[in-house]
């Protein structure tokens, strides 16, 4: 799994500092940003960040290309729907005699039955290649290949979606998968807007469990609080 942060709006806090300041300013959010202060713009985050009036979060986003992982995990990425996704075609891309499968890490500890799984991914593969050389195209050919195929895909979302992102999906109950890629994204976002994202992630880390009765049991530590 490989996950990078391509680019961000530039100064993300001050943006969105900026934007919520401009409903109650005389000036232009062009003088605003130029004019505020870094405590004035850390007042407004505060305001927004403890009273929930989120709208501002939306004015920065961020663009994450993340290869490596599984057809599985990108059919519950793009779920999030408050987003923008392109993806390596299996329409349009002929895979070679070399692909790439995502084990999940029950499997990878249990030499059997990662053996038995990789053998049905490779006769999966087998019928596919067998199909393309019949003639068969590969949009029609694609539906031989499993869930476990690579892919790659390049992921944008704005900052009030990246943060309903992280606590849906850095939960213990999300899957391994998922909760790998938004942690990671998490990590690399975190230090361009660090006051936003003091507290992102699962819910646990604000309050109580949000899962109710389907609960881990098992909470993060607690985040710091903002000043």
């Amino acid at each position: 799994m490989d996950v990078r942060l391509l680019f961000h709006t530039p100064e993300p806090e001050r943006a969105i500092a900026v934007a919520a300041r401009l409903c109650y300013a005389p000036i232009g959010a062009a003088e605003l940003m130029e004019e505020m202060a870094d405590d004035d713009i850390r007042r407004v985050l505060r305001i927004i960040m403890t009273s929930g009036h989120f709208s501002a979060l939306e004015h920065v986003s961020y663009t994450f290309a993340i290869d490596g992982v599984s057809r599985a995990m990108t059919h519950q990425l793009v779920r999030h729907r408050l987003a923008s996704y392109n993806q390596q075609s299996q329409r349009y891309v002929s895979y070679t005699d070399n692909p790439s499968f995502i084990v999940p890490p029950a499997l990878d500890e249990d030499p059997t039955g990662r053996d038995a799984y990789l053998a049905a991914c490779g006769s999966a593969f087998l019928s596919y290649r067998e199909a393309i050389d019949a003639g068969v195209a590969p949009e029609d050919a694609r539906y031989l290949l499993p869930n476990a195929m690579e892919t790659k895909i390049v992921v944008t979302m704005n900052m009030r979606e990246l943060l309903h992102f992280f606590e849906l999906r850095c939960c213990k109950r999300a899957q391994w998968e998922i909760r790998d890629v938004a942690s990671s994204m998490l990590d690399l976002a975190l230090p361009t807007a660090p006051y936003i994202l003091l507290d992102a992630g699962a819910s646990c880390r604000r309050g109580p469990c949000r899962e109710g009765k389907l609960t881990c049991g098992d909470p993060y530590p607690r985040a710091p609080k903002r000043d």
